[in-house]
């Protein structure tokens, strides 16, 4: 499309230009340690919600397992996305604490079905991917010939009913009034994304982060991701108002090369980052992180 700008160059720009305050006097070793859903994880940095992960890990027997056990090992949240049915238990079986995230199916009947599934294999939440309605050509999506549509307040909130006592996580926000509307609709947490760049010359998520806080802040868990390629990355979204953060392409590249043990060995090295930046900036713990430590 012409005059439009690659939505991730304008993400990483946008992360790169914020610039972090030092405060030694007082500090200590952080605690990076968070509670999500009533659950302590020894981390606020977490996996994207990956799909088809099958032929990075060709000879094991559910890739996706492999992957959410290296994720559980280094004491991190995990996401998961598409997937069949018979593989999700396969992935809650090694990871319990594991979000299952639903693609917007046309066929309400599938929905339902995988919110029951998440359900059944003891899943910590479930959610859906509300931006993976439409293609670049402007019409309904087809992921592995299923087709995909957005979907109202209404079916939302159904979905949400539907699963009851489970945590329901809606990605892909970018506004406060899609944040609005998440929380209204009974959403227990969004995750403010671009879905890798789908709207090309849309807004960093980080950059609208802040008006999605104030917005909802305190009634939702707050997820971020977007260009999350460091400790120092997560930092800055965690002082610009998320609670927790997704990385992906860092995560995919150790895995593809050196299966779970690269997973975890990425995690807790993103988590030594972030303990680093939180140590000389006097922030104790996570709650601590906030923007007057940044400069924009």
């Amino acid at each position: 499309m012409l005059n439009c700008r690659d939505t991730n160059e304008i993400t990483r720009e946008f992360l790169d230009s914020i610039l972090v305050e030092q405060r030694l006097i007082g500090s200590d070793l952080p605690d990076t340690s968070i509670e999500i859903f009533s659950k302590k994880f020894q981390t606020p940095i977490m996996n994207a919600a990956f799909s088809h992960v099958q032929g990075m890990q060709p000879e094991a027997e559910s890739a996706a397992a492999e992957m959410g056990a290296g994720i559980r090992a280094a004491g991190a949240l995990n996401l998961w996305g598409m997937c069949e049915d018979d593989e999700f238990p396969k992935i809650a079986a090694k990871d319990p604490d594991t979000i299952r995230i639903i693609k917007p199916y046309e066929n309400e009947d599938k929905i339902y079905a995988q919110i029951e599934c998440a359900k059944a294999a003891g899943a910590i939440a479930v959610g859906m991917d509300i931006d993976h309605a439409f293609n670049r050509n402007g019409e309904y999506d087809v992921v592995n010939g299923e087709e995909m549509r957005p979907k109202t307040f209404e079916q939302l909130h159904d979905y949400i009913e539907a699963a009851g006592d489970l945590p329901f996580v809606i990605k892909g926000v970018l506004s406060t009034f899609d944040a609005r509307e998440s929380v209204r609709a009974g959403a227990a947490a969004i995750i403010v994304s671009t879905h890798h760049g789908i709207l090309e010359s849309a807004v960093p998520p980080l950059e609208v982060l802040p008006d999605i806080a104030e917005e909802v802040g305190g009634e939702a868990v707050i997820f971020a991701d977007g260009c999350m390629d460091s400790g120092m990355d997560v930092f800055k979204a965690l002082a610009l108002g998320a609670d927790a953060v997704s990385v992906s392409r860092h995560i995919l590249q150790n895995f593809t090369r050196d299966g779970a043990e690269g997973v975890t060995r990425r995690l807790n090295e993103m988590t030594g980052e972030l303990r680093s930046v939180m140590a000389r900036t006097g922030c104790h713990n996570l709650r601590e992180i906030n923007s007057s430590l940044l400069w924009m």
